[in-house]
Parts: C-alpha cells; sequence; structure tokens
C-alpha cells in the first residue's frame, strides 16, 4: 500500500477549543469584516490593499511585519483597509520544495502536519492580538478552512486551484470576501465560472458530512497575470484588461462585481521591484474612469522586513524563503503612496 496513515490530526474543534480566539478580538472582526464587505458591496470607497510575506515561514518575523502595517495602518485609515497577508500554505508547482508552515513548522525540519496545525493557528493569533488586523491566506486545502474560519478576513483561490470543483463549493459556503484567480492560462471565462458557482447554492459532501451552503455575493475576480506556451508571463493588469473584465461582469448575472489586482506574480514577471510601477498604472486607470474605479477594490502586494529572497538555509530574518518581495521601507512608502492616489 502506498499510502501510511502516520498519525490522526486535531480535528478543527479541538484546535481552536486549544487556541481560541479572545471574546474581545473576535467582537473586533466582525466589526472589520464588515468593513471590508462594505467595499465589495459598494457602500464604502476605501480600498484594499492585501500585503504581506509571499509565505508565512517565521512567527517573530511575521508578528513583526505586521506590527509595523498596523502603525500604518492608522495613518490611512481614511482611505485604506489594509489586510495583511499570512500564507500558511505553498503551491509548489512541481510539488518540491518548501510547502508553507503547516507543512513544516520549522523550514529546516521533516514535515509535521499535526504541529503545523498548531503553529499556523498560534501565529494567526498572536498577529491578531498584537496588531488588531486580520489576515488573508490562501485556500490550497479545502478541508483545512475550518481550522481558521473564525479568525480569516479574506480568503485567495490560486490560478492552480481556481477549476476545482472542491475549492468552488467550498467558497459557496464562506461568509467573507473570497478571490478567485485567473488560471496561469490567463482565461478569464474560468474565473469567472469560478465566481459563478462560489456565488451559487450547492449540496456535496465535505469533511465526511453531506452539507449545503447558501452561497457566497462576495467571490470576486484576482488578476495575476498569466503564462504562455513559451513559458512567457503575460500580464492582465492594464486597462484594456480591466475594460474586458468589467465588460465580463456587464454580462453576467453575478452580485458585487469587483476585482482585486496582484501586483506581483505573471503581471510582474516575479520581478517584485517591479510592483510599485504597477501600481501606479492601475490606481490611473481606476483614475482615468469611474467604472474602473467601482470595479477594482484594491491590490495584492508581496512585502516582507528585507527585499528579494534567500534559500532555507541562509535564515536571514524577514526574509523571503519563496517569492521575492518588497521590503519594509519600499513597502510603507508605496502604502503612502496608494493613499495618496485613492
Amino acid at each position: 500500500m502506498s499510502l501510511h496513515y502516520l498519525k490522526e490530526a486535531m480535528t478543527p474543534d479541538e484546535l481552536i477549543t486549544n487556541y481560541p480566539i479572545p471574546a474581545d478580538l473576535a467582537k473586533l472582526k466582525e466589526q472589520r469584516d464588515a468593513e471590508i464587505a462594505n467595499v465589495f458591496t459598494g457602500h464604502s470607497q476605501k480600498f484594499i490593499l492585501i500585503i504581506g510575506p509571499c509565505s508565512a515561514d517565521n512567527e517573530d518575523a511575521v508578528c513583526d511585519y505586521i506590527s509595523r502595517l498596523a502603525k500604518v495602518q492608522e495613518k490611512v485609515e481614511d482611505r485604506i483597509i489594509i489586510i495583511p497577508r499570512i500564507y500558511t500554505n505553498k503551491p509548489r508547482t512541481t510539488g518540491e520544495g518548501y510547502k508553507g508552515i503547516v507543512h513544516q513548522p520549522d523550514p529546516e525540519k521533516a514535515p509535521d502536519l499535526c504541529e503545523g496545525l498548531i503553529a499556523m493557528r498560534k501565529m494567526h493569533i498572536r498577529a491578531i492580538q498584537e496588531s488588531h488586523l486580520f489576515a488573508a491566506d490562501e485556500m490550497l486545502y479545502p478541508e483545512n478552512w475550518p481550522y481558521l474560519s473564525d479568525i480569516l478576513s479574506y480568503v485567495a483561490v490560486g490560478a492552480r486551484s481556481v477549476e476545482d470543483q472542491q475549492h468552488r463549493l467550498t467558497i459557496s459556503g464562506i461568509d467573507i470576501p473570497c478571490g478567485m484567480k485567473n488560471p496561469t492560462s490567463g482565461d478569464f471565462s474560468v474565473m469567472m465560472n469560478s465566481c459563478i458557482a462560489a456565488q451559487a447554492q450547492h449540496t456535496f459532501l465535505y469533511r465526511g458530512w453531506e452539507v449545503k451552503t447558501d452561497g457566497n455575493p462576495l467571490a470576486h475576480a484576482i488578476l495575476r497575470g498569466a503564462v504562455n506556451k513559451h513559458g512567457q508571463s503575460i500580464p492582465n493588469y492594464h486597462y484594456e484588461d480591466l475594460k474586458r473584465l468589467l465588460e465580463m461582469y456587464n454580462k453576467l448575472d453575478l452580485q458585487n462585481p469587483a476585482t482585486i489586482i496582484d501586483s506581483n506574480h505573471a503581471n510582474s514577471n516575479k520581478l517584485y521591484f517591479e510592483q510599485p510601477r504597477i501600481i501606479e498604472e492601475i490606481m490611473h486607470s481606476r483614475k482615468n474612469s469611474n467604472d474602473i474605479r467601482d470595479l477594482v477594490k484594491g491590490i495584492m502586494i508581496e512585502s516582507y522586513i528585507e527585499p528579494g529572497s534567500q534559500k532555507i538555509s541562509d535564515r536571514i530574518y524577514g526574509k523571503s524563503i519563496t517569492d521575492p518581495c518588497l521590503g519594509w521601507s519600499e513597502s510603507e512608502k508605496l502604502i503612502y503612496r496608494v493613499a495618496d492616489l485613492v
């Protein structure tokens, strides 16, 4: 038999009971979630910034970074809502490499998913306690959602997961904004079909139960660029791309038309230092058209304390061990610049 059962994982209820979010912070999350939802429904003109490391590999560095974000948030709260990235599962194209803190609580040690679930939850809660900001995470594994369902304020479905039925159906049972990325092919119709599925009601099997969902009216598109058959990156953040997306939304019976634009990945050809330039163009497009302004609700930025990336063995504090990121100095300046352009 090729599948080996190693040890039984803690259930979501057990994990939440052992590592609960304090009642005062749970109440604060309700308020924050309402503020974020108001942006997607058009009741608020604030702009969303989903910003943080490519992968959350080190609790101390991640919480340090998010505490810095919290200080900036206070200065721009009239125009911007900051949602920190705490990405605890990392998709790997070939299956090789660091898969996130859930797989490896210590990136230099062997996988231990049972301990990884605890490390994931502890890091999220510590970040909330120290910053009063509520994070975004990527739904790489739909069955892991219940472990974080009470503490996340945003969920993203990646380019390689967006066509998966279980991802689409699980998002339909979530009551916070969920972004569906365009696939690596760049096909907008795949992304929009995912939004249609996520906004609809469904009945399916989930974690050993027959479940029914109400649909998620806050499911929306994320533009992250594409890759052609030659492996070359094709950006899709330009004005013409946004107009095309808007036209597709206008032909569909979807609630709350919206998009978040990822300024890294294929949009930047993974040249992290291009993110400020790309964001300048996005903000110009919003200024040029009220319809585009209403459509583009925010941007994603990959950012950490130190710029660039490193090998796992280097262990420079606050530097990405996956995709390269903007450093803190550049990131802080960029947030203030975006606030000026909103």
